[in-house]
């Protein structure tokens, strides 16, 4: 016994100490922090490949990805395409860089989805959960409560994503010929061509389900459309002398352009203006250029049928109104019809679909008084636009309804339909093609006005808010958690210097659901611990993060 203690202690004193340099030893923290960061980019890349998806433009997609990883104090660059979502963060002391790249392969308007994953988006940024990633490199307790909820959020989406769509797609196509009679109606036609509008709407869009399915690109389907509304107004102008109905009262011409505003009601035109001038020039041209390819579809169905009638000798005629035309109250319901319907069609809720109808109204009574009063068809849709922008983006979080909803479906019943027929007619019939080119130009320059004045209207709401909710701010609305904004130190809370900000200088912004303190003046940390041991003047009061001087914010592009 004594011999193995000898042993133990001779082996003991010539042993040697644990290696100063280590060799082979696993990167716990660096494991750690891009387990959790990824996990939040990966919910972040999730939620903004769904809303670019379902219809939602290029600034509502980047504020929702970047709202949900600052709620977890992760910070990160956003590239985004027409077709793809790039988010990167940035390495730090305890790994890597991570990326993370998605891919948009179907682009397919479901109002419905788009709302709910908004209101997600908004719930993770204003969660009261107060976890920092950074934090839970040390402690496994907070990183076990990170992946729960950024695994509870992960399944609300998918329970999103898996659940039914609201409407049956039959019930797509009711809601189409119902926008389609509604147009019929604002365009002045009688009950026989809002009721073969309708019809019309119905065959095109059962040909198309059987084409799409074919896996036929959107142009041909664009072609096809446009050809099969004309192919009916056309055997309808041939039929007419055997009808016992006068060509005035049954216009073939309404009937083209309602079919002509069904197809144009699913382009993004006013989505590509907004990207551009919120600064995403390459979201906005793959955006345009899909508009200008399916407008182009819609041309081309138009003049192959035009050309073939001319060649059998089909006498075109067109007539602006109907014999008679109903009052613009009528118009204005109509308006609203449409506009609605066309919101059902996109599988929005009935609450929105009613808000929308409203917006859709009020579109065309402002379109119809400035038309009234002698004022130029581009100006009289631009100012009912920037009207509806100021509306949607003004009123989007009262009503919980995002303003891409209410802007895009409550301008239907300014796209120029009647204009884009009536100038490839006057093209196919007559001996100079001038005024079918300037009709041409003039449905463009409507869609600009459309586009130009939503996006104009929801910046001018936004600026608006922001002002009202600065000059409006109380103490009490100040306060906000470390994870809703972190100053210039982002290493952890034993890096966050604890400033004393008097309540007379602070100023309290919001922008999104981003809550951030702008002051004009900050105190030094020395002086700030030199106070900690007095208590707190009544004026001011401690705040936990790291605060910054006015001009900051700019500077970091908050």
């Amino acid at each position: 016994m004594r011999g193995k203690n000898f042993f133990d202690n001779l082996a003991r004193k010539v042993g040697g100490k644990t290696p100063s340099t280590t060799v082979g030893r696993r990167a716990q923290r660096a494991l750690l922090a891009e387990r959790s960061i990824r996990e939040v980019l990966e919910l972040a890349v999730r939620v903004g490949e769904t809303m670019l998806a379902l219809g939602a433009s290029a600034t509502d997609v980047t504020d929702a990805i970047r709202r949900t990883t600052k709620a977890f104090g992760v910070d990160c660059q956003i590239d985004l395409t027409f077709t793809s979502i790039l988010v990167v963060h940035d390495g730090v002391n305890d790994g890597a860089g991570i990326s993370l790249l998605r891919v948009v392969n179907s682009r397919l308007p479901d109002y419905d989805r788009l709302t709910r994953v908004m209101e997600l988006s908004r719930e993770i940024a204003a969660d009261p959960n107060d976890i920092d990633v950074a934090e839970t490199i040390d402690d496994p307790a907070k990183l076990e409560e990170a992946l729960n909820q950024l695994e509870s959020f992960h399944q609300r989406l998918d329970e999103i994503l898996v659940a039914p769509q609201r409407f049956r797609r039959s019930m797509v196509t009711l809601w189409l010929a119902l926008m389609a009679g509604g147009v019929g109606f604002l365009l002045g036609g009688g009950p026989l061509v809002c009721l073969l509008s309708a019809a019309t709407t119905v065959v095109v869009d059962l040909v198309l389900q059987a084409l799409g399915r074919w896996g036929l690109p959107a142009f041909f389907l664009q072609i096809a459309g446009a050809a099969i509304a004309t192919g009916v107004a056309v055997g309808l102008l041939a039929a007419l002398p055997v009808l016992p109905v006068e060509f005035a009262a049954l216009p073939p011409a309404l009937v083209v352009a309602s079919g002509l505003v069904v197809l144009l009601a699913g382009m993004s035109f006013v989505g590509a203006a907004d990207d551009a001038i919120n600064g995403f020039p390459i979201t906005a041209m793959g955006r345009l250029l899909e508009v200008v390819l399916l407008t182009l579809g819609l041309i081309v169905g138009i003049a192959i049928v035009l050309d073939v009638a001319r060649g059998l000798g089909i006498d075109l005629r067109l007539v602006e109104r109907s014999v008679q035309p109903w009052p613009s109250a009528v118009q204005v319901i109509g308006a609203a019809i449409a506009a609605a319907a066309w919101a059902l069609a996109s599988y929005a809720t009935m609450r929105t679909a009613l808000v929308v109808m409203i917006f859709g109204g009020i579109a065309y009574l402002g379109y119809d008084v400035l038309v009234t009063a002698g004022t130029e068809p581009l100006v009289a849709t631009a100012v009912p636009a920037l009207i509806i922008g100021i509306l949607g983006e003004g009123l989007s979080r009262k009503l919980h309804i995002p303003a891409t909803i209410t802007t895009v479906c409550g301008t239907v019943p300014l796209l120029p339909g009647l204009a884009i027929y009536q100038g490839m007619l006057d093209i196919t019939s007559s001996d100079t093609s001038d005024d079918g080119v300037l009709r041409l130009v003039q449905a463009g320059s409507i869609g600009i006005g459309i586009a130009g004045g939503v996006t104009l209207g929801r910046f001018l709401a936004r600026q608006f808010r922001t002002r009202r909710r600065r000059r409006t701010a109380t103490p009490e609305a100040m306060v906000m958690s470390k994870r809703q904004f972190r100053g210039t130190a982002s290493a952890g809370p034993e890096t966050r210097a604890l400033y004393m900000i008097p309540d007379e200088v602070a100023v309290g912004l919001e922008t999104g659901m981003l809550r951030i303190v702008s002051v004009d003046e900050v105190v030094d940390a020395g002086q700030a611990d030199a106070e900690a041991a007095a208590p707190p003047a009544p004026s001011a009061r401690p705040h936990p993060n790291v605060a910054l001087k006015r001009g900051d914010l700019s500077a970091r592009g908050e």
